[in-house]
């Protein structure tokens, strides 16, 4: 009877030492799988850290520039005044729309980022037709925004030729587009 006491309780032990096993091994697997997890997420965070790196300087650089984030207006303005000092000319008269959905020819999205423009007319008096390039080149140096020329058109101010020297002889009508990048909101995503 003792021995017949000793097996079972032998084999009740085999059988527990059995589970227990199974039961470790599964939870190796779990960490096992959990490791893995764990090792992805840490490369891929690596990845991301790298691709942060390389492109922060010009993502730094198109926020100071006032592509990226929320239009800066007054930026523009002031941009248009030392454009105006800076090549001398005759002032310049301005208007600007209200901002819309940029409208891409090509029609492609960027997902996360939406493209914004404001349409900006203005109005100068030139002397003669390379004056409207210099202001153009100089406001575009001036790194106040993103701006695209739509159309421009020149009108002659005085059709007689008996100009004084340094009086306008030209008007030009320019319609520029004024760029902006802006994060799209968790709102516009799933709209």
């Amino acid at each position: 009877m003792a021995l017949t006491t000793i097996v079972a309780l032998g084999g009740v032990a085999v059988t527990l030492t059995a589970r227990l096993v199974d039961k470790a091994e599964q939870q190796v697997e779990i960490q096992s799988n959990a490791l893995r997890e764990a090792r992805l997420r840490y490369q891929r965070s690596g990845e991301e850290k790298d691709t942060i790196a390389q492109y922060l300087d010009g993502y730094e650089e198109l926020e100071r520039e006032g592509v990226l984030g929320e239009e800066k207006r007054i930026n523009w303005v002031d941009g248009l005044r030392l454009a105006n000092i800076q090549t001398e000319l005759f002032g310049v008269d301005y208007e600007i729309g209200v901002q819309k959905p940029y409208s891409d020819p090509q029609g492609s999205t960027s997902g996360a980022i939406l493209l914004r423009q404001s349409e900006m007319k203005i109005r100068l008096p030139l002397l003669h037709e390379a004056d409207l390039l210099r202001f153009l080149d100089v406001l575009e140096r001036q790194r106040v925004g993103l701006f695209r020329v739509d159309k421009c058109a020149l009108d002659r101010t005085n059709y007689s030729g008996m100009t004084p020297r340094y009086q306008p002889n030209l008007i030009a009508e320019c319609q520029l587009s004024w760029i902006t990048l802006v994060e799209q909101s968790a709102r516009e995503k799933k709209t």
